[in-house]
């Protein structure tokens, strides 16, 4: 894996010329800087196999044009990439009209003044997702098929490989469960639905990250001594964006997470923490209300009333 990420203005070029034909990526139009990045590599199933690396690329350019940081400019740029609005198969011309058409602007407009800068953007996301590998205290394992049963052998040392193994995979099984459920918590929410599934749906993200976060500081403290405390919660970031906790607040979820509880008993366990669950819920909230004595958000009471 590559020790240094490409320059800025190397992404940023690459991405230019990606952009005549549009996503998605094909091993025809992959450019060799991208497919260099990190964050590409440690995604593909087989770094060393270029279609791999592509594939990876595709999807990551995917994700971040998902989730394109500029709310104004989102639209316009997955369609200047071809994704919708934009249909497959459309040549830069028709994508670029299309794009400038959501952005609001001329085209000429679009094309000299905004259209570089949305360039600059992806590849600064890019770049920044390339980082974020980069300083990971370590990386998901990569799976591969097999059809022969892989027998552990009788043996301390043997033993002692499969029982690594079987915890990092229980730690990556609770920071990818974590991540399943706060991205789930943020699509209702885009989806303007309602606040009782919205509030349920962020009951349910805090319990996973929760286990994750346990998760990680069971596997460090095993595993990784050497690692910091603060490994643990690096660890459980990678699942995603949650409301700032307190250190205090914080152990307390995990806590309540811990030895395998179920949703049903971390919400048991938590249904005295008012202040907790309005730190969180609260915190996805997009509009939050002021809390009643007949509105109060507990982990408990998820629907913010008595029952």
């Amino acid at each position: 894996m590559p020790t240094k990420s490409p320059a800025e203005g190397e992404v940023v070029a690459a991405i230019g010329r990606l952009l005549r034909r549009g996503l998605p990526v094909t091993p025809a139009t992959a450019e060799p800087v991208l497919l260099k990045l990190r964050g590409i590599i440690a995604r593909a199933v087989d770094p060393a196999d270029e279609a791999s690396r592509t594939a990876a690329l595709d999807g990551t350019l995917r994700g971040l044009l998902a989730r394109f940081p500029d709310a104004r400019y989102a639209s316009a740029a997955r369609a200047l990439f071809g994704l919708p609005p934009a249909e497959a198969g459309q040549n830069l011309t028709v994508r670029r009209d299309l794009a400038a058409e959501q952005a609001g602007h001329e085209v000429h407009h679009f094309r000299k003044r905004v259209e570089p800068k949305l360039i600059e953007m992806l590849a600064w996301e890019l770049l920044a997702d390339a980082d974020r590998f980069t300083r990971l205290p370590m990386i998901a394992p990569r799976l591969a098929s097999t059809r022969s049963r892989q027998p552990v052998q009788a043996d301390p040392f043997a033993w002692e490989v499969a029982e690594h193994e079987e915890h990092l995979c229980r730690l990556w099984s609770a920071i990818y469960a974590a991540r399943a459920e706060l991205l789930a918590a943020e699509r209702l929410i885009s989806l303007d639905a309602d606040r009782v599934d919205v509030m349920h749906a962020a009951v349910t993200a805090a319990w996973r990250w929760a286990a994750a976060r346990a998760a990680a500081i069971s596997y460090t403290t095993a595993f990784a001594p050497e690692l910091a405390r603060n490994s643990a919660d690096e660890l459980a970031a990678l699942a995603g964006w949650t409301p700032a906790l307190s250190q205090a607040q914080a152990s307390r979820l995990t806590e309540a997470a811990s030895g395998g509880a179920s949703r049903e008993q971390f919400v048991h366990a938590m249904h005295n923490e008012t202040a907790l669950g309005n730190t969180w819920v609260d915190g996805y909230l997009t509009r939050p209300e002021p809390a009643t004595s007949t509105d109060t958000t507990t982990f408990e009471n998820e629907n913010g009333s008595s029952q």
